[in-house]
């Protein structure tokens, strides 16, 4: 029996944005990621590999830290390892980018996700747990 002025039905849900997901219902990446601000976006060149991190510049060419490489002159501005121009460089994102490729993020246990600092903490710690638990040998009798 309801009551006066109530209603039986179910409650209805406010439409919401779907979140798009990846394999096994995991939500992706552009669903996670937040709008980042591309002025601290490193830049690779594709001809030799050098790296320009705009949170160092490049001392030998006077440019200082902190300037983004969208801020660089395109014109004067040269790869300084081969002097390749600008249209050289593509965008490989912040520094704490997981590593590797996009594909690729959603196996490894999650280890993939991981940036590479946060690897190498996995890797060598790992290293020193079990260089403690080879030293714990000598302990026993």
């Amino acid at each position: 029996m309801a009551r006066h002025g109530m209603s039986t039905e179910p409650p209805t849900e406010t439409p919401t944005e779907e979140v798009p997901t990846g394999p096994a219902g995991t939500v992706s990446e552009a669903a996670e990621t937040v709008v980042e601000d591309p002025s601290s976006h490193r830049f690779e060149c594709r001809s030799c590999g050098f790296v320009y991190d705009p949170a160092e510049g490049v001392k030998k060419l006077g440019i200082p830290s902190g300037t983004s490489f969208l801020d660089l002159d395109p014109v004067g501005f040269r790869c300084p390892v081969c002097r390749s121009r600008v249209g050289a460089f593509k965008d490989i994102g912040p520094r704490n980018k997981p590593s590797g490729f996009e594909e690729n993020l959603n196996f490894g246990l999650g280890v993939n996700r991981l940036t590479p600092g946060q690897k190498n903490v996995l890797i060598f710690g790992g290293f020193a747990l079990a260089f403690a638990f080879f030293l714990s040998l000598y302990s026993l009798r």
